[in-house]
């Protein structure tokens, strides 16, 4: 859109989002801001109620869209609280069927945006000289949607509450404190570790020196120890970091 428009399309590339430094991003111009829950990679959590309310002070006609996928099946969300326009996140990630996902918007944005696809049930009356589109949310949603998968994520949802967030939350958080101590305590100055050395999330990603990270995958895999390699859909930050690509474990209940 920014090519299209001729927008400025900006990045805050801190590791972990500053809310002193939001000014330098922000001012009377920003349309959207796009931000990140809790990084993938980095397994850092944004302080995203406090960004909210700071980007809000800046310019309160600014859309904020939240990327939650990391961070709902870790930690309860309230986006009525939080005040963002959109939240997103994806079923997958939290233990449901793959190819289904969320996207919560407030009403008021809903109502001003026009359909992007078309289909069956998406419509109030159609002739040959006028199309009205029906009320929320049937509008948004041609066709036929992912049945089996929204009821999948639903029940994918009620057995995590039956876990508790938080309780999984302490789990892979404390299984990603003794992966990161003992990775330095085992390779030392040849491993770097991306994020914060008290890990927040159960995410520890890494490079080891002058072993490619698909290397590192493929003899983990031997062993039966399932890890991600590449620059999981985030190359500029490991342009930034000055690595080709990292090792990342994910821990979660099953671990």
């Amino acid at each position: 859109m920014a090519k299209r428009k001729g927008l400025k399309f900006i990045v805050i590339s801190d590791e972990k989002i500053e809310i002193i430094n939001l000014k330098k991003y922000i001012n009377f111009k920003t349309k959207v801001v796009a931000i990140t829950h809790i990084s993938n990679v980095l397994g850092t959590v944004n302080p995203i109620k406090e960004i909210i309310k700071e980007v809000r002070r800046l310019n309160p006609a600014t859309i904020i869209l939240v990327d939650g996928a990391q961070a709902v099946p870790h930690t309860k969300i309230d986006v009525v609280d939080l005040d963002c326009d959109a939240y997103v996140f994806s079923s997958h990630k939290m233990l449901g069927p793959t190819g289904v996902g969320v996207l919560y918007v407030k009403e008021k944005l809903l109502e001003t945006l026009t359909p992007y696809q078309y289909g069956g049930d998406m419509i109030r009356n159609v002739s040959i000289d006028e199309t009205l589109f029906a009320d929320l949310p049937h509008r948004f949603e041609a066709g036929t949607p992912h049945i089996a998968g929204v009821i999948g994520l639903k029940y994918a949802i009620r057995y995590l509450e039956t876990v508790g967030l938080k309780e999984i939350h302490r789990h892979e958080v404390e299984l990603a404190q003794l992966c990161y101590d003992a990775l330095k305590e085992k390779f030392g100055e040849k491993i770097t570790i991306i994020g914060p050395q008290k890990r927040e999330t159960g995410i520890v990603a890494f490079s080891l020196k002058e072993i490619h990270a698909h290397d590192i995958a493929q003899l983990l895999n031997e062993d039966g120890i399932a890890v991600r390699a590449g620059h999981h859909c985030a190359m500029p930050l490991h342009t930034k970091l000055g690595i080709g690509a990292s090792v990342r474990a994910s821990f979660y209940i099953y671990n």
